[in-house]
């Protein structure tokens, strides 16, 4: 009987030994970005933090004020000190925010199904449990009768019947009992929404406080289209300290996922927020977007991070569900740099616990990947699409396809913008990335979000012979490589930026 030489089904490496074996977290390539607030932000925690495994820290400015976020970032900063580690920062925009308002009587109302709610924009007037302030002052032109509109994460779901545009009323159906507080997130699904991407709070928090503290990357809320993003780099560039951050864009919505090329295009990464996301899109079609969009980010070569409930459970209880790690693991066998975490450490008693998991879990899910046909697919995929590859990739991709042929203990970058790591990092090698370059911002922004990649800040790289050499001699000191090991190398023949054309092989 000839032999079978068709395709298998995946995860034929997985066995008995590897599922009772100890988890080896220090090979671990997926990145996780941490949010902080009240449960961990001491200088103390923010140790404990980094050394589970956090490389991003974000900054939610849907919450607290300038100066309570100085004073945390001044502490994780001496954290990062004190660690020898270049923890990113990442400053995550409110963004255009559409909310129920107060109340007339009390904290929280009470709404029963079948009965009728009238959504006013008169934004002053206090609400009851017939009739509701919502801040979105074009509610009743953008709606018809029969769209639904979630309120509070989608614990409430109204179905519009009328729309009063002269009085600026929606009359809704409630379709499920509920009971909701003040100022409660709504979302209009399918509907377009005339709110500018970049409010004026989120412009005086750019340029005042991002680019003052000469942030990693701006993660900007609800991106809807490529001009967005062209309109936030303007901010950035205007501003002193900001010309080196790097731009995530959150996919919150369908018209978000409609220009999703357009936008992969401008963008220097991607944010699959689920959350929003799961309010905009059917629940159910949430996991097919955050393949789509990661595979796309992959081939363009553009770090994405998955965010959203990844460890939800552990905001009260001290393990995740099955379910939960389920979530983490395939989110990095679908490919993404990094997973995130929100109020499992913002908020969560367990938040170091958080994160000890979710490395364990990302490197539990990286033992099942061939990377020898995934660095195979990635060229395919991107030669497919694009048809050819730049001169800088071309030599990426071959310096990882060289140091899996020669069996190398690892890839050295010289990089000063990023931009090669970033490179080598998208063809996904199986063994470490090291970032050499002299820019801070270069080894906070690598480390952080590219899978993978470590680095070391250098007052030089002209002597790029000699450095390469410490460098490899100080693997060999600590034990990572032994004497006769290959390790690949790429970087310019001058110390520049965008002049990297050169690939080769050292020996420990």
């Amino acid at each position: 009987m000839q032999a079978n030489t068709g395709p298998e089904l995946r995860g034929s490496n997985i066995t008995l030994e590897k599922i009772i074996a100890k988890t080896n977290v220090s090979g671990r390539r997926t990145k996780i970005v941490c949010t902080l607030g009240p449960a961990c932000w001491e200088v103390d925690q923010l140790e404990k933090l980094i050394d589970a495994g956090m490389s991003v820290a974000r900054f939610n400015f849907s919450h607290g004020d300038h100066a309570g976020h100085q004073a945390c970032l001044d502490r994780l900063r001496t954290a990062a000190k004190n660690k020898g580690s270049h923890v990113a920062v990442m400053l995550d925009t409110k963004g255009p925010e559409i909310r129920s308002g107060f109340f007339a009587e009390g904290k929280k109302i009470d709404l029963v199904k079948g009965e009728s709610i009238v959504l006013t924009t008169d934004y002053s007037f206090k609400g009851n449990s017939s009739k509701l302030a919502c801040s979105y002052p074009a509610l009743a032109t953008s709606v018809i009768p029969g769209q639904s509109i979630l309120v509070a994460d989608g614990s409430l779901v109204l179905t519009v019947l009328s729309c009063d545009q002269a009085a600026g009323e929606v009359t809704c159906r409630i379709e499920n009992n509920a009971s909701i507080g003040e100022r409660k997130n709504m979302n209009l699904p399918g509907v377009i929404v005339d709110l500018p991407t970049l409010t004026e709070k989120d412009i005086d928090d750019i340029a005042n406080w991002g680019c003052k503290n000469q942030v990693d990357f701006i993660a900007a809320s609800f991106v809807r289209k490529a001009s967005d993003v062209t309109k936030i780099r303007e901010v950035l560039n205007s501003n002193s300290g900001g010309e080196a951050t790097k731009i995530i864009c959150k996919i919150e919505n369908l018209e978000g996922l409609e220009n999703y090329h357009e936008i992969l295009a401008a963008t220097d990464a991607i944010m699959v927020a689920r959350g929003d996301l799961g309010m905009e899109i059917p629940p159910e079609k949430v996991f097919l977007a955050q393949k789509m969009m990661i595979r796309e980010a992959n081939i363009a070569g553009k770090p994405v991070i998955t965010a959203t409930q990844m460890l939800e459970s552990m905001i009260v209880n001290p393990r995740p569900t099955r379910a939960e790690c389920s979530d983490v693991a395939n989110a990095v066998l679908d490919g993404t740099d990094c997973v995130m975490l929100s109020g499992e450490t913002a908020n969560g008693e367990h938040f170091e616990a958080a994160v000890t998991i979710m490395a364990r879990t990302c490197c539990e899910a990286e033992s099942a990947v061939n990377f020898d046909m995934l660095y195979q697919a990635v060229r395919n995929s991107s030669i497919k699409k694009y048809s050819h590859l730049s001169t800088s990739e071309s030599i990426a991709s071959s310096a990882v396809k060289t140091a899996i042929d020669v069996n190398a203990k690892a890839i050295i970058v010289c990089s000063e913008t990023g931009n090669t790591a970033r490179q080598v990092s998208k063809f996904r090698p199986g063994m470490k990335v090291i970032v050499l370059t002299t820019e801070r911002s270069t080894a906070c922004q690598s480390y952080g979000v590219l899978k993978g990649c470590s680095s070391k800040i250098l007052k030089s790289i002209e002597d790029t012979d000699a450095i390469i050499a410490e460098t490899i001699a100080d693997m060999v000191k600590s034990g990572a490589s032994s004497s006769g090991d290959p390790v690949v190398v790429v970087h310019g023949a001058k110390a520049k930026k965008g002049s990297t054309n050169t690939m080769k092989i050292e020996y420990c």
